[in-house]
């Protein structure tokens, strides 16, 4: 029995057939949530299962991306964005940074992508939420605490999404300034 849509990812092509997997889960979840689609953030990650995996995709990582021009050692700027046309209603999205995540056999979702939401919508959203609102599959993000996101999930998609203010051009170039 396979326990993951695509892990162990072997090949470049399997790995480009699970980050469009991610791509279009994660606008369904958006849509699911808010109704409508969201402008995405620009970085999208895959999640591995196994360690051979991660070491595999991290190789991958490394002859798509630029290894020193890393968003907090952990974002890698593509060399070539990612970008995958509109499908299905699904609009297209250009992605120019790629995360690998570390093997974690207990979550089984193929990945993520993040959506970036204005302020004057994020703060209240954010805010109703913490204040007890439901609003399914949507729930503020309760891992890394120095981290502000909204998660969007449903436990019949493995994928996550996580919404939040900044593009990752905007966190990159914050970060170039020293903010």
């Amino acid at each position: 029995m396979k326990l993951y849509r695509f892990s162990p990812i072997q090949t470049k092509e399997e790995l480009l057939q699970a980050l469009e997997y991610i791509h279009v889960a994660c606008h369904q979840l958006c849509k699911q949530s808010f109704g409508e689609y969201l402008p995405v953030a620009a970085n999208i990650g895959i999640f591995c299962h196994y360690d051979d995996e991660f070491e595999r995709l991290v190789k991958f990582r490394d002859e798509l991306a630029d290894v020193n021009d890393n968003w907090k050692q952990k974002y890698y700027r593509l060399f070539e964005p990612l970008t995958f046309p509109a499908k299905d209603g699904i609009p297209a999205a250009t992605y120019t940074h790629l995360y690998i995540r570390f093997a974690d056999p207990y979550r089984a979702q193929v990945g993520d992508a993040d959506f970036v939401l204005a302020a004057e919508k994020y703060a209240p959203l954010k805010e109703s939420l913490l204040n007890g609102a439901k609003v399914p599959g949507v729930r503020v993000y309760t891992g890394e605490t120095k981290l502000d996101m909204i998660e969007l999930y449903n436990p019949d998609v493995d994928a996550l999404s996580y919404v939040h203010m900044h593009s990752m051009e905007d966190n990159v170039r914050a970060q170039a300034a020293g903010k």
